[in-house]
């Protein structure tokens, strides 16, 4: 067992949970999302050893199950940085300013999208609706916190709280 899979085992516990919601559906595929869930708060995140967990519980194939969380932008890798900064990248938001945003954002974070700082504090991903339309552009921090209306000032404000691992609250909306 290498380290990657010691430290992503599962426990038998939450095994049993992920096979008991399973039986709950007509099809496994539906309480692949909700396993999924369960298993990531768990570990703290979604890896390929967690991946083929999920799928024997489940009883799909493993590149099944990583084709959903490879999908979805929302579910936490092992290799995302403590704070993931999603970028609303849809067209109203777009026509607000979002790519600007994107671009300032990932010039001083020095990522593409996708990537994580070497330092792992950050990871940058271009998202889907965040649902802030009228309050274009926003980001979103991990999966809790909005941050709307931006502008370069609140950007730089929103970073540097973050790189000293406060809460940028005076900027938060939702």
């Amino acid at each position: 067992m290498t380290t990657e899979t010691a430290n992503t085992t599962l426990k038998p516990d939450t095994m049993d949970a992920i096979r008991a919601l399973t039986k709950r559906f007509p099809e496994p595929d539906g309480a692949l999302l909700t396993a999924l869930r369960i298993a990531e708060r768990e570990v703290g995140f979604i890896n390929p050893h967690v991946c083929e967990q999920v799928a024997e519980a489940i009883g799909m194939p493993p590149a099944k199950v990583w084709g959903v969380v490879s999908f979805y932008s929302t579910f936490r890798r092992d290799t995302d940085g403590k704070y993931i900064i999603y970028v609303c990248s849809t067209l109203p938001c777009a026509l607000r300013g979002s790519e600007k945003v994107f671009d300032y954002v990932a010039d001083k974070l020095g990522v593409k999208n996708g990537e994580t700082t070497t330092d792992k504090k950050f990871t940058l991903r271009k998202a889907e609706c965040l649902g802030s339309c009228g309050t274009a552009p926003c980001l979103q921090i991990n999966q809790s916190e909005y941050y709307e209306n931006l502008d370069f000032k609140k950007i730089d404000e929103i970073l540097e709280d973050l790189g000293n691992d406060k809460s940028p609250a005076r900027h938060h909306t939702v």
